[in-house]
């Protein structure tokens, strides 16, 4: 295997670097479509059939809601060290995210009109946890802490069950950890109609968050309308920039923790160093992948999704995190604070060689729920605000009012909506009539 050093001004050479956009197959866009519809009419016994099909081939409806064990019990699950970690770990997405709630608007103009601008929880929100051959609790402290800080009173989890058919005992730890209200063992895209549409068993929701595999994200693509969705999430990237002072090592290790989580990521490093670079593919082509774990995941990425990018100024290193708006950024460089004024376009950023991507999956306290796939150009992590819903206020005086009459009026007739510029000549024809 031979990396190739690319430059960082050859667009059509780092066109897969800089590709963005949601897509799938279109035979798994109508299986999802399949999947949704044959939810929405059968509902329970269609989550059943699938969480055989695909899971456990013993499940039943009894299995699909899944007590939430009480406190005793919830920390015997997992070892000490894990209960430690976890609520550390809680604790910090706690901080974090509380700092981010603000205080309503309220204000009142010269005139006395009074204006307000008002947050409200949303009702119900479902958290997707990507399982099966993995436990995530991670996921449940990043999407159901938020939440709860919003104030959302139904939160509900939805994770596939393991082929025994039960849940992963630390996501049942996280869910006591979080104070989860409901806890389901479903999967796949059918978990994703159940929550948008409702069955027998599962109340419908006004939005559905976290990440998931290819069905999944299409299916909650396909259902935006019923619901709401905190995004389209593709493959795992990071985007490392690094300077001669970086540690080759560090950079390499990015790369390859981001490698390891899917075939399809998009790993890169941009340098004005060319030696830095060179030395990174040196490292990358000397790594023995037959001994490292998820080695023939880690080699797809290496052989296909790998971008080693040689910046010719500090200007070409802006326009490649612009250009890609990766859902990670490194700053591994000598003055990484000088480069945080220009970073326009990231789901997260990591600064300094201390500050290993990792933190923020699980120990920072930011959310690891991030845009993928160019979305950072449009769209943020995830946060309080997105399980809240606000609203405008405004109460005019009587002054106000008959200040803004004919303005109004006018202004509806020029767009052809004489009724609306009634409301506002009518009022203006009461003060006429007072005179």
């Amino acid at each position: 295997m031979r990396l190739k050093i690319f430059q960082g001004g050859d667009y059509d050479a780092l066109a897969g670097l800089y590709r963005g956009g949601w897509e799938c197959s279109p035979d798994v866009s109508r299986g999802v479509t399949q999947i949704i519809g044959n939810v929405r009419e059968r509902g329970d016994s269609a989550l059943v059939e699938y969480a055989r099909r695909f899971d456990d081939s013993k499940f039943d409806s009894s299995k699909l809601r899944v007590p939430i064990p009480m406190h005793e019990q919830a920390r015997a699950l997992v070892p000490h060290e894990i209960v430690e970690a976890l609520a550390l770990a809680r604790e910090r997405v706690e901080v974090f995210h509380r700092r981010q709630m603000h205080d309503d608007v309220e204000y009142t103009e010269d005139d006395g009109t009074r204006y307000g601008f008002r947050a409200r929880p949303l009702d119900a929100i479902a958290a997707y946890v990507p399982g099966g051959t993995a436990a995530l609790p991670s996921s449940v402290i990043m999407s159901v802490v938020p939440a709860k800080l919003a104030g959302v009173p139904r939160i509900i989890i939805l994770t596939p069950p393991q082929k025994d058919g039960r849940i992963a005992a630390a996501v049942l730890f996280a869910c006591w950890l979080c104070d989860v209200d409901e806890l389901y063992a479903v999967g796949g895209a059918h978990a994703i109609a159940a929550a948008a549409y409702g069955t027998q068993s599962i109340a419908r929701v006004d939005k559905i968050v976290g990440p998931g595999n290819v069905w999944v994200t299409e299916a909650k693509r396909q259902v935006f309308g019923s619901c709401a969705i905190d995004g389209l999430a593709g493959p795992s990237e990071v985007l490392v920039v690094a300077d001669d002072c970086a540690n080759v090592e560090y950079v390499v290790g990015e790369l390859l923790a981001q490698a390891e989580h899917d075939p399809m990521a998009r790993v890169a490093v941009v340098s004005e160093s060319r030696a830095l670079l060179d030395a990174c593919a040196q490292l990358l082509e000397a790594t023995d992948l037959e001994t490292v774990d998820r080695g023939t995941i880690v080699r797809t990425v290496l052989e296909r999704g790998t971008y080693l990018v040689h910046a010719r100024s500090r200007r070409q290193i802006y326009d490649v995190i612009d250009r890609f708006a990766p859902e990670h950024l490194s700053l591994q460089v000598e003055d990484p604070q000088s480069y945080l004024p220009h970073v326009r376009r990231a789901g997260a950023v990591f600064v300094g060689d201390q500050t290993p991507v990792a933190c923020g999956d699980y120990l920072a306290g930011t959310n690891h729920v991030l845009p993928t796939s160019g979305a950072a150009r449009f769209s943020s992590g995830l946060r309080t605000a997105d399980f809240m819903r606000t609203f405008s206020v405004v109460e005019n005086t009587r002054e106000r009012m008959l200040s803004d009459a004919n303005i109004l009026a006018t202004l509806a007739e020029f767009e052809g909506l004489p009724q609306h510029a009634r409301t506002a000549r009518m009022r203006a024809a009461l003060r006429n009539d007072t005179i």
